[in-house]
Order: C-alpha cells, then sequence, then structure tokens
C-alpha cells in the first residue's frame, strides 16, 4: 500500500521496519505528549522542543504519538523495538519533522526546510557524511 502524508494536514510518512507509516501529530496526540513531559499547555510544548535537546525517550514519545494520530496501533514500547534507516539519528530526523510541520515549520506548499547540521550541510550529504555507529549506546 502507497502511503501518501498531506503536510497541510500535519502529516508525514516514515518506513520503519521495512514498512511505511504516517505520522501525524493530532490534537489528542499533542494532549499525550503534554501530559508525558508534564506541561500546561502547546507554547510550552513547543518551547520544550526548541531547546532541541531531546532524550531517546522524548523522541520514543514523540514518533509513537505521532504515530497513534495516524492511526497506527502501537505503544512506546513497541516504538522503543523498531527500527529506521540511520538508526537513533535516523529517529531524530523523523521526530524533527514532524515537529516541524505540525508546529508550522512548513512553506504554504506545505514543504519542510530540511535538516542540517550547524554549519548548513545537508545530515548524510558526501560534505556531511554519517558519523560511526558505536555499540551499547
Amino acid at each position: 500500500m502507497k502511503v501518501h502524508p498531506n503536510r497541510r494536514r500535519g502529516e508525514i510518512a516514515a518506513t520503519f521496519c521495512g514498512e511505511t507509516r504516517l505520522l501525524c501529530l493530532t490534537l489528542g496526540a499533542l494532549a499525550e505528549l503534554e501530559s508525558a513531559f508534564g506541561v500546561a499547555n502547546l507554547a510550552e510544548l513547543a518551547g520544550r522542543f526548541e531547546a532541541g535537546q531531546l532524550s531517546a525517550g522524548d523522541i520514543i514519545r514523540i514518533v509513537g504519538a505521532g504515530l497513534r494520530g495516524a492511526g497506527n496501533r502501537l505503544s512506546d514500547e513497541d516504538v522503543a523495538e523498531m527500527s529506521t534507516e540511520g538508526g537513533a539519528a535516523g529517529f531524530a530526523r523523523i521526530a524533527t519533522e514532524l515537529l516541524w510541520v505540525s508546529f508550522g515549520g512548513a512553506d504554504a506548499a506545505g514543504h519542510v526546510p530540511q535538516i542540517s547540521d550547524r554549519e548548513g550541510r545537508a545530515p548524510d550529504s558526501p560534505e556531511n557524511p554519517p558519523g560511526p555507529q558505536v555499540a551499547g549506546r
């Protein structure tokens, strides 16, 4: 089945364990994240994400809420066991893209800015190859 995300509705597509799925931070998914992160409102939630210091647990919660918001029946424990291309960095890119789309980072055409490093290079580009994977992290 081909997945077609609608960026104007805040949807993205990501592949986990070889299966492409939709993710969307619906109002219910955002309420779930407010509760999980102990914040009182969306402004506080957005502020927490803007700090750019997401833990692995934060990323699991964000991706899990996005998957459930799009109708996938998966727990955070299920998400923690999933894999995606790029490993932990791949999960971080998925969470970041989902947050950008959900909190108004997309332009009028629904395009999300390319995530880059501090020098403006795209991830995993020839100028910015992926770093080595360290076992046990």
